[in-house]
């Protein structure tokens, strides 16, 4: 057996040892040993293979099976510029905690610099998103199946947080030399009898001391992306964003609470960060406010913690609260007027038709169900409009909060689970990832049904600072981005299914069906800017004359 297919094929076989059950492959010359070893690795049934033209969209779909089954997902390529088109999934992983294993096939390194083909430096290209960068040795023998194994035991101990670093992305950079395809003698060396991995690692344990707050003061909680479990039916207020641990049972109103005028009895003493909360300035703005304690809870897996305004005081674990009863009614009081406000505007279609999808959409879901939102006005749609409520899996890419893979990272995510899946996202999200649709016959599909809100270009631009009247004559090309694209003529042609509703329709549009397809709703942007300030306005009345009323 040939050096580079014997490297490839107990690379692999130590892959599966490690627990990888999925691994993702676009298709190259200089990584065709590992091509060879995936494949057989996946007609033998030990792990799913998922084949792709494009790395982008590769690196994404590996990225959404990681985020959902939370183990360690291989995304292999060849070499050079196929290993740069997974920076944006690499970067995402990194800021999100998701094991995202690189195997990237490299030339020898004498080959580097001379001008051949196909040819970077591209051990280390990611810098200091991945957790390790390991580069293996070219050629070699079976005397150096320890080596290897070790080497790739250490790069998943590193994507799953076991050396001590929080979870994230690994590059594994393997120079192969020729020949590169199996050339059918010889038998690649075994592993442990017990058929578990070469080193074994242990899992890494973190405990955090008691944050020193006051339990009895009128707190806060702020939940973001990875916030901890076990923070459900506190005795105090809960504003949580849709894909945090907590969201189920939060007040479904805090991102309008925090922001109303009237709501300065709402005012807490102390805020207590959980996870990475991204989505709404006026949760910013109170964390940035100096009257507020601020303290956060320490991440379990040991990513950093979050305080962009420098105000945090403490890192640690949350001691039991006691604050005055008074202080949980009167959220309470807020959030039952501000919901009755929110729901009125939406039935009556005052509401843009983004926030009452999101509501639509959230209701109607089956249990057992998923749900990734798109990082654009998806998230926040879902997050000031819809009712928080148990029996879901929400996911988002909010480690760097861009819109691209979010089509790959949906059909991921689905592949990992075991229930109905579902994405809700924008036009320009769906047209940033339409690879994500391009499967071979022989691949692997879920059954994923992806909602899109069509407005015909960047409909969150509007309700930005750019979108005010006074930068009308710029905004619609350089902002609004509108383009003229048939979603219905793209599914066709990527063997998708289409379906384009009403609003109002959506709730027998989302009952579980089999197959690939999307559910196109058509939305008019240049009165969303105006239709959330009719919102707020409304909530704002609401929330006002209740705690006018309550004292």
């Amino acid at each position: 057996m040939n050096p580079s297919t014997l490297q490839a094929q107990v690379i692999v076989d130590e892959l599966v040892r490690c627990g990888v059950t999925d691994a993702v492959l676009c298709a190259g010359s200089r990584n065709a040993p590992l091509s060879f070893a995936l494949h057989a690795a996946d007609v033998a049934g030990r792990l799913r293979l998922h084949v792709r033209i494009d790395e982008r969209t590769a690196g994404f779909l590996a990225l959404g099976l990681a985020l959902r089954s939370g183990r360690p997902v291989p995304v292999c390529t060849t070499s050079g510029t196929a290993v740069a088109n997974l920076h944006p999934a690499v970067l995402e992983a990194s800021f999100a905690g998701v094991p995202l294993l690189v195997l990237s096939a490299d030339r020898p390194q004498e080959m580097v610099g001379t001008g051949a083909n196909q040819t970077i430096a591209q051990a280390g290209i990611f810098g200091t998103a991945v957790r390790l960068t390991l580069t293996g040795p070219a050629g070699g023998s079976a005397a150096d199946n320890g080596r290897w194994r070790s080497l790739t035991d250490r790069a998943v101990a590193a994507a799953t947080g076991a050396l001590g670093g929080p979870p994230g992305p690994v590059q594994l950079n393997l120079p192969f030399a020729e020949p590169l395809v199996p050339d059918g003698t010889g038998a690649a060396p075994a592993g442990r009898a017990d058929g578990g991995p070469w080193t074994s690692v242990p899992p890494i344990g973190r405990d955090a001391p008691v944050l020193p707050l006051d339990p009895s003061a009128p707190t806060l909680v702020i939940a973001g992306g990875n916030a901890p479990a076990g923070l459900h039916d506190l005795p105090v207020p809960v504003v949580a964003e849709p894909a945090s641990a907590p969201w189920s049972t939060a007040v479904r109103t805090g991102p309008w609470l925090l922001g109303a005028p009237a709501a300065a009895s709402l005012k807490p003493a102390q805020v207590v960060v959980a996870g990475r909360p991204t989505l709404h300035r006026a949760v910013q703005r109170l964390l940035a406010d100096p009257s507020v304690a601020t303290y956060v809870l320490a991440d379990p897996n040991g990513l950093p913690w979050t305080d962009v305004a420098g105000t945090a005081q403490a890192v640690g674990s949350l001691p039991p609260l006691t604050p005055d009863p008074s202080w949980t009614h009167r959220w309470r009081t807020a959030d039952t007027a501000a919901a009755k406000a929110l729901d009125q505007v939406m039935d009556d279609g005052t509401a843009p038709i983004g926030l009452r999808l999101a509501r639509s959409v959230l209701a109607g879901l089956p249990d057992g169900g998923q749900l990734l939102l798109g990082s654009s006005n998806p998230v926040r749609d879902v997050s000031l409009a819809a009712v928080p409520r148990r029996g879901l899996t929400v996911l988002t890419n909010r480690g760097v909060a861009g819109i691209d893979g979010s089509v790959s990272t949906a059909l991921g995510a689905a592949l990992a689970h075991d229930g109905p899946a579902y994405a809700l996202l924008g036009d320009l999200t769906l047209l940033h990832d339409t690879t994500g649709f391009v499967i071979g016959p022989d691949e692997p599909r879920p059954d994923l049904t992806v909602v899109v809100l069509n407005d015909g270009g960047g409909g969150i631009f509007g309700l930005l600072e750019q979108g005010a009247p006074e930068h009308a004559a710029a905004f619609e090309r350089i902002f609004g981005t509108p383009h003229r694209v048939d979603l219905a003529a793209l599914c066709a042609a990527t063997g998708v299914g289409h379906l384009r509703v009403d609003v109002a329709d959506v709730a027998a549009a989302v009952v579980p069906a089999p197959g690939l397809r999307v559910v196109e709703v058509l939305a008019d942007r240049p009165s969303l800017r105006a239709g959330h300030a009719a919102v707020r306005t409304a909530v704002d009345a609401a929330v006002a004359a209740a705690l006018h009323d309550a004292g």
